[in-house]
């Protein structure tokens, strides 16, 4: 056997072995986006969310799906090979006709699971549009889950808003999260709970509940691109957010008796077995 044949034969096992991996890493880069509207570039007031003024809502969404826009850019440049967004807005917020190319886009209700689709395939979990818990001094348009009702949610004594609320479920599958945009408050909540690996992008800051200092959209969006392109780059260094079963959870809420009435708090205590039933408690 010649030592150019042996050459050759090596030569071609390295090709296949570089193709197999090119493969395996292309496979591992899908990405799962889960949006929310109180946290997209310039909106700060519930108008433009909640039963939203039909000129004031439309605008609104239009931000997001703008925001959205520079994300999946940035994820694509930064080598994404697939990416599934998921309108997580209780009265929907995708616009179908400014999807941005390169990713597939869930909305309407109702739908089997409130993430649907997500799975160990996805490599990172994106959050966008995101907004801190309720309570949150300077959280513009804070909340969990019903901004009406005013819950909160403590799991294992740990109180938990929306951002940390995915990522557990998130975490059952071992995706950890990579990113997150909304104000500046929900960043710093997002530090709090995933560390400093995970990539936060700020479109507004707080001053009040219904009050924001607003970034211009073309400082926002250049930053969304290159903060999705950067956490591409994270995910190696980014952990899953995992929740010790069983969760020991609380949850409290506004329960009005009237029209007009003063609402009273409810508590409620229990158990949780399955992290992926967190929303049903």
């Amino acid at each position: 056997m010649s030592c150019d044949f042996v050459r050759f034969c090596q030569c071609l096992m390295f090709l296949n072995l570089v193709c197999s991996l090119s493969s395996a890493s292309a496979a591992e880069l899908r990405i799962y986006i889960m949006t929310d509207l109180e946290g997209a570039s310039g909106v700060y007031q519930f108008a433009q969310t909640r039963d939203p003024d039909p000129v004031l809502g439309a605008k609104a969404k239009e931000y997001l799906m703008e925001d959205l826009r520079y994300v999946v850019r940035g994820l694509r440049a930064g080598g994404a090979t697939d990416i599934l967004i998921i309108d997580g807005h209780g009265s929907q917020a995708f616009v179908p006709h400014l999807m941005e190319p390169g990713a597939k886009y869930l909305t309407g209700r109702p739908r089997p699971g409130a993430l649907w689709g997500l799975d160990d395939s996805f490599a990172g979990l994106v959050q966008v549009g995101a907004h801190a818990m309720m309570g949150t001094t300077e959280g513009v348009l804070s909340h969990t889950q019903s901004s009406r009702t005013e819950n909160r949610y403590w799991y294992n004594g740990v109180e938990s808003g929306e951002l940390a609320q995915c990522a557990a479920i998130a975490g059952y599958y071992g995706v950890p999260p990579i990113m997150v945009t909304g104000d500046t408050a929900a960043c710093d909540e997002a530090r709090k709970f995933f560390g400093p690996e995970c990539v936060t992008v700020p479109v507004k800051r707080g001053v009040a509940r219904e009050a924001a200092v607003l970034f211009p959209f073309e400082e926002t969006h250049q930053a969304l691109f290159e903060g999705a392109k950067q956490a591409m780059s994270a995910i190696g260094k980014c952990k899953p957010y995992q929740l010790t079963v069983p969760i020991q959870a609380k949850k409290q809420h506004l329960v009005f008796d009237g029209q007009g009435g003063v609402g009273r708090i409810v508590t409620k205590e229990g158990t949780i077995d399955d992290v992926r039933k967190l929303f049903e408690f």
